[in-house]
């Protein structure tokens, strides 16, 4: 029930052959599998996005009958040698035909890295949010209701594209996937495993879906079940807010009868992006330079020496500060000119302090998450998108001094803060100095506040016989050891989750972790200022044990050679790069779609680009290279190519597609691989 890619799903291909040191020389692709009409569409869409180039179309032989067409681009000015293929070009000449693309967000692109890379599992990085519906409920209004915000909303119709520079592709058209289910056939428990378990083809548009479980009867009513709705969602596509956003608007559907009227709500995720290529860094750039965590400031959320990884997957727990103890935390940070956010965000620089085993003052630092929607932008409050941003904040801890003065920094850091809900996170490691994909930090803290839903909605719900629960959350995940998230519920209690990685943090750990947030807030607000020190709230935990975290493991480059077909003795070779984020199962697609006399290797290369030295064996005399990639593995299949053509003045062939399915991917490597043997013959 997912709609594909324009065209059936088609992958485009091309054919590059590098032209390593020669300047001023143009970037010529051959586009594989292409009409006319497309291959211009390619065209004028690098053409629009890349004025540093003078762009032309061009036949090759029987172009019509091939679907082959040669994309030149002339630099219009001195450039590097070979003429640079960036990034954002790569992109744009792979990016799916008939749609639209965005850049995505900084924190979207380290989510969207951490999806693509990650082993374990697709039911990695989704989120999923529940509440239960008593009343009638019209399956085929409900159906065409979701349906109608996918045409009003540009989020649910997007899907992401990470060949070269990430964004997010817009589509004209996306189906809300929604399915039934009794209880005689599945439980609560087993269907949240199950929905989660599935994941998402990032590539294909359909990054939310809805299933309903129809519950026992309701005693208590006029007899009807109620039925629980889960919404299953992609957390580098939106945030819970975003999330909640939508269900507001399907609710406006429903009630309006499965329609919304009018085209594309306006602003959406289009606007913000546009938004954020307007601000200007010069302020956030001298900001991050003297605000970015110093070296040495306590991150990790535990003492190494944490268990050996056995564990895989997200972990959560959850703890609840009674009612009557929120009340009084509140009122105690609001009598020193803060909110409960401070509050929070104290208790957990006191946990990093004690975690680092340190004696004297020492900075510590964390991630606060801005949700990115208290900016300029007209009505931001309403995108639904992931608009936010986990910001480090730094505090210095002292022991010696009044805890009420830590309640105040923080509260002033976090303020600090706020104007830079937009900067992202490479950006701040550029601008202090740091290295690319240094970790600023291990942990971070996000307060929701979640959208009510408006009285009239409700009243109107009710009007058709309808009451409606409030959305809460079913799980999550996190890329670092430890994600703290608070909310309040219905109840006005404030309830604290701790989402972290079984492989960095036990469960003991975490539960032990939240415990020890529990007993610092509850125990606050009992002591006076007068005298009480930073010291005085650590020794509130003197008999707790402090947690464990195993380190991460360094990355670094790692190389992998194997013959996958030996080929004819004479034959050229095939070496098919693999990278992560390159779609499961495309060269195994491969193997089995093309024939010819070729060798067939495999390079699997983790960390940075490679040089070409470990393919020199394979090459024999006449041996011909051509290099494949798909996906993300053009990029390092090119620049394997480029050095190749560096060091011996001839450059291999590559062959790079788009990203998309196994088999649609392996189709088009193959074309193009055929398009390489109708040349050289």
């Amino acid at each position: 029930m997912r709609s594909h890619h324009s065209h059936g799903g088609a992958v485009l291909a091309v054919v590059h052959e590098p032209l390593g040191t020669q300047a001023w020389s143009p970037l010529v692709f051959e586009l594989c599998g292409l009409g006319r009409a497309d291959a211009e569409a390619v065209a004028a869409r690098v053409a629009e996005r890349h004025r540093a180039y003078d762009v032309e179309l061009d036949d090759v032989p029987d172009a019509a009958r091939s679907g082959r067409y040669l994309l030149r681009l002339a630099p219009r000015g001195p450039g590097e040698p070979g003429g640079p293929l960036t990034d954002d070009l790569l992109a744009d000449v792979l990016a799916p035909l008939a749609a639209g693309t965005i850049a995505v967000t900084g924190h979207q692109r380290a989510l969207l890295a951490a999806a693509v890379g990650d082993q374990g599992g697709p039911g990695r990085h989704v989120e999923q949010i529940f509440w239960d519906w008593t009343g009638p409920l019209d399956l085929s209004r409900f159906i065409t209701a979701w349906q109608s915000v996918a045409e009003r909303e540009a989020v649910l119709r997007a899907s992401f594209d990470w060949t070269g520079a990430a964004r997010l592709v817009l589509h004209d058209r996306a189906v809300v996937e929604v399915v039934r289910h009794v209880q005689a056939d599945v439980g609560w428990s087993e269907l949240l495993r199950q929905d989660r378990a599935r994941g998402f083809e990032l590539y294909r548009p359909g990054l939310l879906r809805v299933s309903l479980l129809d519950g026992p009867s309701d005693t208590s009513g006029p007899g009807r079940s109620p039925t629980r709705l889960l919404v299953t969602y992609h957390r580098a596509l939106l945030d819970e807010r975003g999330a909640r956003l939508l269900v507001r608007q399907f609710y406006r559907s429903y009630l309006a009868g499965g329609v919304l009227p009018g085209g594309d709500r306006r602003p959406d995720i289009r606007d913000h992006a546009q938004w954020l290529t307007r601000q200007e860094p010069a302020g956030a750039r001298e900001f991050w330079a003297a605000a970015a965590p110093p070296a040495g400031a306590a991150v990790s959320p535990g003492r190494p020496g944490g268990p050996p990884r056995h564990t895989e997957g997200p972990g959560r727990i959850q703890r609840r500060l009674r009612p009557p103890q929120t009340s009084r935390l509140r009122s105690w940070a609001a009598g020193r000119g803060a909110g409960e956010s401070s509050a929070l965000h104290v208790v957990w620089a006191l946990l990093l302090y004690r975690a680092a085993g340190a004696d004297g003052p020492l900075p510590v630092a964390f991630g606060v998450h801005l949700s990115g929607r208290d900016m300029s932008l007209r009505a931001a409050a309403d995108v639904p998108g992931l608009l936010g941003n986990p910001l480090p904040m730094t505090v210095t801890v002292d022991p010696a001094a009044p805890l009420v003065d830590l309640l105040l920094q923080v509260r002033d850091a976090a303020l600090d803060l706020s104007p830079y809900a937009w900067v992202c996170a490479d950006q701040i490691r550029e601008w202090s100095g740091r290295a690319p994909g240094a970790d600023l930090t291990e942990t971070t803290v996000r307060f929701d506040s979640h959208p009510e839903l408006p009285e009239n909605l409700r009243a109107e719900l009710a009007a058709q016989g309808i009451r409606v629960g409030v959305p809460q959350s079913a799980g999550g995940d996190t890329t670092l050891p430890v994600t703290l998230v608070a909310h309040y519920d219905a109840e006005g209690a404030l309830v604290l989750t701790a989402l972290y990685d079984r492989a960095r943090f036990t469960d003991t750990d975490a539960s032990g972790t939240l415990s020890q947030c529990l007993r610092l807030l509850r125990s606050l607000p009992e002591h006076p200022d007068e005298g009480f020190t930073v010291g005085d709230a650590l020794r509130l935990l003197s008999i707790s044990e402090v947690p464990r975290v195993t380190p991460s493991e360094p990355g670094g480059t790692g190389l992998a050679l194997t013959v996958l077909r030996a080929g004819d003795p004479e034959a050229d070779v095939v070496c098919l790069v693999t990278v992560p984020g390159v779609t499961p199962g495309v060269y195994d697609a491969l193997m089995r779609e093309h024939e010819g006399p070729e060798r067939i290797v495999s390079l699997s290369v983790t960390g940075r680009p490679v040089p070409p030295d470990p393919l020199r064996e394979l090459l024999g005399d006449g041996r011909r290279l051509t290099l494949c990639g798909a996906g993300p593995a053009g990029r390092v299949a090119h620049e394997i190519a480029r050095r190749t053509a560096e060091r011996t003045g001839e450059a291999p062939a590559v062959v790079m597609t788009g990203v998309g399915g196994a088999a649609e991917s392996a189709e088009a490597l193959s074309r193009a691989l055929r398009a390489v043997r109708a040349r050289s013959a």
